[in-house]
């Protein structure tokens, strides 16, 4: 895996999120972990998250997800879309936004990495079943080769969890864990 051709993407790690899915500080260790590696190597590390501006004008009520966001204040507190502070970027790593499940929907990311010549894209995130799987999907329709970091993905089902990295995102992806990852890049 070339490093300059590569981007580690951290998806859905803002505070909102994680304090929905992580009970224990030890679930962010994966990520933590990914992140030291893609810097000790020189690969890009990409923090995406989801917002809207005020009024949610990117919102329709029809949404069945998103649809609600408008009356839970979705981002009335900007420290609730700020990426966690135990996986915080560094200066001059990209922060995105995004407006949907998948990290391309309304966000400028694949500017981001066609400028940079990304080819090969490393997954990680809160929700497998959410961002994970969306952008899996369509970074493959776009060409991108695609790694899954299997141990740097949660989500609230570990039977869905288990299926996606077992079984659907092989098709499209390798599918390693964090260690595994490290270690094909010496």
């Amino acid at each position: 895996m070339a490093a300059d051709n590569t981007a580690l993407l951290v998806m859905d790690m803002q505070n909102s999120i994680v304090s929905r899915f992580v009970q224990q500080e030890q679930q962010l260790e994966p990520f933590q972990q990914a992140i030291a590696v893609a810097r000790e190597h020189g690969i890009q590390v990409i923090y995406i998250h989801v917002g809207f501006r005020d009024g949610y004008p990117e919102v329709h009520p029809s949404n069945k997800m998103f649809g609600g966001v408008a009356a839970r204040g979705g981002n009335a507190d900007p420290e609730q879309i700020k990426i966690h502070d135990a996986i915080a970027p560094q200066e001059g790593e990209a922060v995105v936004m995004k407006k949907r499940f998948s990290a391309f929907t309304g966000s400028d990311l694949e500017v981001i990495l066609r400028s940079n010549r990304i080819e090969h894209l490393v997954l990680s995130g809160i929700a497998t079943s959410g961002v994970v799987l969306s952008t899996l999907r369509e970074a493959s329709d776009k060409d991108y080769v695609l790694t899954v970091l299997s141990d740097a993905c949660i989500d609230a089902d570990p039977e869905v969890h288990r299926v996606l990295t077992e079984k659907v995102f092989p098709v499209q992806a390798e599918v390693v864990t964090v260690k595994e990852w490290a270690k094909s890049l010496h």
